[in-house]
């Protein structure tokens, strides 16, 4: 009787083990298809190492008879992260500082294959750079439409931190068009909880889907106050995908990027000033208007206040910078204000920014 029991016991617990498992919540199945679009970026700068002037004067070494060598070279060497973004031409994108003055840039891809890469050009402004390589079997990332994030929206963050090689970070995106911060010149960041470490730069940020909606750019990190301690992790910043993608495109067309440019500068109203002006919304108020510029031309001067841009009200200089900076040269663009009590519109045709 007893071995009975065992026996049918056994079996139960058998067909309990042999039946079907409960699915797993993993991004393991998107991750295997968006790993080998992401690479590692290893570049070298040659400097000249420093020595005694004298033995650079010519007198000075042919009366010393000393030899006429070259001077030393020290090399440094710097990694960050990059995107593959055209699998057939062998573009991929990184930021700027990560390959900022490199006299060779080295890609490293997932399946350990080591290759040159070339600079196609930068973005200092934006802190972008595209490169190039060639090879086979390369695998790019779908851009999706990074307008249509939403705060909340889970993404994943993609970079090799500290050398340690691929590492994977989630999150949420956490805030959208963070400006303002001092980073770069033109600033429309995705904020995200999703750590972006040391060498995550240039690196990808893709949604659930495996699309890349940004370029890992930058991180604020905590401090652990009063112990002069730093955490790795923080509150991290990507570029945009659209804007890289704007970015990309004039690029590969000039080799730098055109941007539209009126010639004025301007701070923004307080509430204070903004109720006395009776501007509810607020507004930006023209404080120099530079000579033969597209703004002076059109006759706007200082004291004016700026409010719309397109049909689109303006509150933040950052906003509006980041408006006209995306018009191409030649293009015209409408703006309306205030001039004292008086509303006044123009329509002004804006030239390249100036270097």
């Amino acid at each position: 009787m007893l071995a009975l029991l065992v026996l049918c016991m056994g079996t139960f617990w058998g067909q309990v083990s042999a039946g079907p498992k409960p699915p797993v919540n993993s991004l393991a199945p998107m991750l295997e298809k968006v790993l080998p679009a992401v690479v590692n970026i290893s570049t070298r700068t040659y400097t000249k190492s420093r020595r005694h002037p004298l033995l650079d004067d010519p007198f000075f070494r042919r009366f010393f008879d000393l030899p006429s060598e070259q001077r030393r070279k020290r090399r440094t060497q710097s990694l960050g992260s990059g995107v593959i973004v055209d699998a057939g031409k062998g573009y991929l994108l990184t930021n700027h500082h990560v390959v900022e003055g490199a006299d060779e840039i080295t890609v490293t891809l997932r399946d350990q294959r080591q290759l040159k890469a070339e600079l196609l050009g930068q973005d200092p402004e934006v802190d972008l750079a595209l490169l190039r390589i060639e090879a086979m079997d390369l695998t790019a990332l779908p851009m999706a439409d990074s307008d249509q994030l939403r705060v909340g929206d889970f993404v994943v963050a993609i970079g090799s931190p500290f050398g340690l090689g691929q590492t994977v970070t989630y999150g949420i995106v956490s805030a959208l068009g963070r400006s303002g911060l001092g980073i770069e010149g033109y600033e429309n960041f995705i904020q995200t909880d999703a750590s972006i470490n040391p060498g995550n730069s240039g690196g990808a940020l893709v949604n659930a889907r495996g699309e890349l909606i940004g370029i890992n750019a930058a991180s604020l990190e905590p401090s652990l106050q009063p112990y002069g301690l730093s955490l790795p992790e923080g509150i991290g910043f990507a570029i945009p995908v659209n804007l890289a993608r704007g970015v990309m495109a004039e690029l590969i067309e000039h080799g730098r990027v055109l941007r539209g440019w009126l010639g004025v500068q301007a701070i923004e109203l307080s509430p204070g000033r903004a109720a006395v002006l009776g501007l509810s919304g607020g507004g930006l108020e023209l404080t120099e208007v530079y000579p033969d510029s597209p703004a002076h031309e059109a006759g706007l001067r200082p004291g004016d206040i700026l409010t719309d841009i397109d049909g689109q009200r303006v509150l933040l200089r950052a906003n509006a910078l980041n408006l006209i900076a995306r018009l191409k040269p030649g293009s015209e663009v409408r703006i309306a204000g205030m001039r004292g009590d008086q509303r006044f519109e123009r329509t002004i045709t804006v030239v390249a920014r100036p270097d």
